[in-house]
């Protein structure tokens, strides 16, 4: 079994180029990232900058409120009642590129946040979700 390094870059377990979008686009776009893409958490950009973040999760919610419709409907349906700003978190947690996979597993593992921004000079540089650690944590056995 190897040792697992404490300080180990953030770098080694987050997803660079994330899948994002802009919180001017419409929530039925989010949702078809869901979809295509089987992640469970986008962040929100206000052109380079991140402003929040939304979980599949918190999507689902407005699909199950919308009823037993087919899909294309549902997604009328949230676009006409929701934005993304009323759906994404806005107290996003965040991280530099210097920091460390322990400081994210810190992070993630003491509050309800499943994902975290890696940002560089104050733009995304990348996503670090908790099912990442578990495939790190993985990787060392």
């Amino acid at each position: 079994m190897r040792l697992m390094k404490k300080h180990e870059s953030i770098q080694k377990v987050m997803t660079t180029s994330p899948i994002t979008v802009q919180k001017g686009q419409k929530l039925s776009e989010v949702n078809a990232i869901f979809r295509e893409h089987n992640i469970h958490h986008v962040p929100v950009l206000d052109h380079k900058k991140p402003v929040g973040m939304i979980a599949e999760a918190d999507l689902l919610r407005l699909i199950y409120d919308a009823g037993n419709t087919d899909s294309r409907m549902q997604d009328t349906m949230i676009d006409q009642q929701h934005t993304i700003s009323d759906v994404m978190t806005t107290e996003l947690k965040t991280l530099n590129t210097s920091s460390t996979v322990r400081d994210a597993a810190e992070l993630l593992s003491d509050s309800r946040y499943h994902s975290v921004i890696v940002l560089e000079n104050g733009n995304i540089a990348g996503i670090v979700t908790t099912t990442d650690l578990i495939h790190y944590l993985c990787e060392q056995f």
